[in-house]
C-alpha cells in the first residue's frame, strides 16, 4: 500500500481505536441482542408516547408474522414509503427479520418516481400512509410486480389523547382506504399473524438488507443495495466515535429513514446501542426549535441548511442548550463560516459542544469520515472512521497525489456497498479493486488530504466551474461570500457561456431585515472583487428569500441550474 493510503488513526484521538469487531448478525438480530440487555429502556418516542424496547421487539415480531402469512419470503423486495413513525421502524426491522430486503423512498414522492422505484426493484409489496394513498392507487396499472399494498395511518401510533385531537384536525382531510384488491390496512396485516410460528430466516451479515436510492457519483438515480453489515458496522463505528456515548441517551430523529443518513445515523445505530430515538415525521424550523427544548436530545444529526434555519430561530434565543453532547453535520458542504456562526451561537446558548462535520455518500451509508471531538482544522470533514480508508487519486486513476494535492476522493471499509441494482457497468466504473488488494469507492468529489490523515473536501467533481480554462470551486466562493457581515447563506452555480464556456453566477440569501437593493447587491459586489480572484468572479448576484432545497434539505444547486438554462433558452 502507497503512503498516502493513512491506516485508519494512524495518530491518536481520544480513546478512539484504529479498529473494532464487527456483529456477524443481521440488523435485525443485532436488535434483539440490544432488547435482551436493555428491554425496559425506551427505544422511540413518538408525539408524546413512548414504547419500550422489549414491547417495539414484540411488535416487530408481529409483523414479520403478518408478513409472513402474506406470502413475502426470502430476498423478496418491500417497499416503505413512510416518514419516521412507529410503523416504520417496525416493518424495516420485519422485512429484515424475514430475509426480505426493504427498498426506502420518500412519501412526497412523486407518482412517476414512486413507479420507477417499484419497478427497479421489483418490490412484491409496499407500505405507505393512508394521506399517500392516491398516488400508488393512480400508478397500479404501471407496477406488474406489487401484490399488496399496506396502508398505515398516523393516529394508529398516537395515544388516545392525541389520536381524538388528530381525528378531528388533520384526520378528517384524508380520506378514509377500503380494503379491496390487493390493498390491506395496517390494523388488519397484523392480525395474520396469529399462528404463525415459523417466520425467521437465518441470513448472514454480507447478505442484501437494505435498497437506498441516491444520485450516485454520476449523478442518475440509482438503487444501492446494502448489506447487514455495512449498518452493523456503522453503527459500531460512530459508537466508537461519539465520545462519552451512553446507553439511554437521546436522539433527535429528524433526518428522514429513506436517507442513510438518518436511517443509519439516527435510527439503527441508536436503536442497536439502547439509546432513544425521537421519532419526528415532519418538521419545520420552528418545530425542531420546539422539540429541542422540549425533548432536550443529546444528540442532534442535520444537514447544514438546518443549522443555519435554526440560528435564525427566534424561538431559540433565550435557549439552554446544554443537554447536547453531539451535533453532527453531513450530507451536504458546511461552509466554514456557517461552522463558525453555529459554534458561536452553540456556545452562546450554553452547549459545551461544536458542530462535527462529516463526510461520507450513499455508497457507504452515509458517513465515513468525521472531525474528533477534540480536535479540528479550518475546513476539514475529519478524519476516517475505525477501519475505513481514504486516499486521494488523480481523477479517473487509481494514481494517488501527494499530500495537500488536489484529487478524487476514493475510500474503502466495511461499510462500502454491494452493488447498484441492475446497474452492473455503473457499479464496475464506482467500485474499483486497486493494487493494494482493496476495493475502492470512486466517490467523483475532489478533495485532499494532509499529513495527518485530516481530509478536505471540496466538491461534486461535475459541480466544478470551468471558465476561460480555469478551475473555480462554488464551495470556496461561498465560504468568501458568507463571509460578508449581510449574507446568510449563498450558492454558486457556473451559466453557460459562449466565449467563457461558464460564467459564474451566485445566488444569496440575505441576513433578516437586511434589503434585497441595488445598493446592497453593488456592496456584494465591491467586496467579491476584494476578494475573489479576477477570473472567477461573479457576473452577476441574485437574491432570494430562501435558497431551494432538496428533500433532504440540501442547498438545490441543480434547480438553479436548471432555471438559468431555460433562461438562456427561451431568451
Amino acid at each position: 500500500m502507497n503512503n498516502n493510503v493513512k491506516t485508519p488513526w494512524m495518530d491518536s484521538y481520544a480513546d478512539v481505536p484504529p479498529h473494532l469487531e464487527y456483529s456477524k448478525l443481521t440488523m435485525s438480530g443485532e436488535l434483539e441482542e440490544t432488547v435482551r440487555k436493555y428491554p425496559k429502556n425506551i427505544a422511540y418516542s413518538f408525539m408524546g408516547r413512548e414504547t419500550c424496547y422489549s414491547k417495539a421487539l414484540a411488535e416487530i415480531q408481529r409483523c414479520a408474522k403478518a408478513l409472513k402469512a402474506l406470502g413475502i419470503n426470502e430476498g423478496d423486495k418491500v417497499t416503505i414509503c413512510l416518514p419516521n413513525c412507529p410503523q416504520a421502524v417496525t416493518m424495516f426491522y420485519a422485512v429484515n427479520m424475514i430475509g426480505a430486503v426493504s427498498n426506502m423512498i420518500h412519501p412526497l414522492s412523486s407518482e412517476n418516481e414512486i413507479v420507477f422505484y417499484l419497478n427497479d426493484s421489483e418490490s412484491v409489496a409496499a407500505i405507505t400512509l393512508d394521506q399517500f394513498y392516491n398516488k400508488f392507487d393512480s400508478i397500479k396499472e404501471k407496477t406488474p410486480y406489487l401484490k399488496h399494498l399496506i396502508i398505515a395511518s398516523i393516529k394508529d401510533a398516537l395515544g388516545p389523547v392525541k389520536k381524538a385531537g388528530f381525528a378531528l384536525t388533520q384526520g378528517r382531510k384524508i380520506p378514509k382506504v377500503k380494503e379491496s384488491g390487493n390493498v390491506i390496512l395496517w390494523k388488519n396485516l397484523l392480525k395474520g399473524a396469529a399462528g404463525v410460528t415459523d417466520y425467521k430466516v437465518q441470513r448472514k451479515a454480507e447478505d442484501g438488507a437494505v435498497i437506498l436510492y441516491s444520485g450516485g457519483t454520476t449523478g442518475k438515480t440509482k438503487g444501492i443495495l446494502l448489506s447487514n453489515l455495512n449498518f452493523n458496522a456503522l453503527g459500531s463505528q460512530l459508537e466508537a466515535m461519539c465520545h462519552g456515548f451512553e446507553t439511554g441517551c437521546r436522539m433527535l430523529a429528524v433526518m428522514p429513514m429513506f436517507h442513510g443518513f438518518g436511517l443509519g445515523v439516527s435510527i439503527h445505530t441508536m436503536l442497536i446501542k439502547g439509546a432513544r430515538c425521537i421519532l419526528v415525521p415532519r418538521f419545520t424550523p420552528k418545530t425542531y426549535a420546539k422539540l429541542i427544548m422540549k425533548c432536550k436530545p443529546n444528540y442532534i444529526a442535520g444537514v447544514p441548511s438546518l443549522y443555519e434555519a435554526l440560528i435564525r430561530n427566534n424561538y431559540l434565543k433565550k435557549a439552554n442548550l446544554s443537554c447536547l453532547k453531539g451535533i453532527f453535520s453531513g450530507g451536504d458542504s458546511l461552509s466554514i463560516e456557517l461552522k463558525k456562526k453555529f459554534d458561536a451561537f452553540l456556545k452562546e446558548h450554553k452547549c459545551e459542544v461544536r458542530v462535527r462535520e462529516g463526510f461520507g455518500l450513499t455508497e457507504c451509508v452515509t458517513a465515513s469520515c468525521l472531525t474528533p471531538y477534540n480536535k479540528e482544522k479550518e475546513g476539514s470533514i475529519g478524519i476516517p472512521l475505525p477501519d475505513m480508508y481514504y486516499k486521494i487519486v488523480k481523477p479517473g486513476t487509481s494514481e494517488e497525489v501527494p499530500y495537500g494535492e488536489d484529487g478524487e476522493i476514493c475510500l474503502a471499509g466495511p461499510t462500502v456497498m454491494m452493488e447498484y441494482v441492475n446497474q452492473p457497468e455503473e457499479t464496475a466504473n464506482t467500485l474499483r479493486k486497486h493494487e493494494d488488494g482493496l476495493t475502492w469507492v470512486h466517490t467523483g468529489d475532489l478533495g485532499f488530504m494532509d499529513e495527518e490523515g485530516f481530509i478536505y473536501f471540496k466538491q461534486r467533481i461535475k459541480r466544478m466551474i470551468v471558465t476561460n480554462g480555469y478551475n473555480v470551486y462554488p464551495s470556496q466562493l461561498e465560504n468568501i461570500i458568507d463571509a460578508h457581515e449581510k449574507v446568510q447563506m449563498s450558492c454558486v452555480i457556473g451559466v453557460k457561456d459562449p466565449v467563457k464556456i461558464q460564467k459564474v453566477k451566485a445566488f444569496i440569501m440575505l441576513k433578516p431585515g437586511i434589503p434585497a437593493s441595488e445598493e446592497v447587491k453593488k456592496e456584494l459586489m465591491d467586496y467579491c472583487r476584494k476578494n475573489i480572484a479576477k477570473y472567477a468572479m461573479p457576473y452577476d448576484i441574485e437574491f432570494r428569500e430562501e435558497l431551494p432545497k432538496t428533500l433532504v434539505g440540501k442547498v438545490a444547486y441543480r434547480k438553479l441550474e436548471e432555471e438559468e438554462l431555460k433562461k438562456a433558452v427561451n431568451q
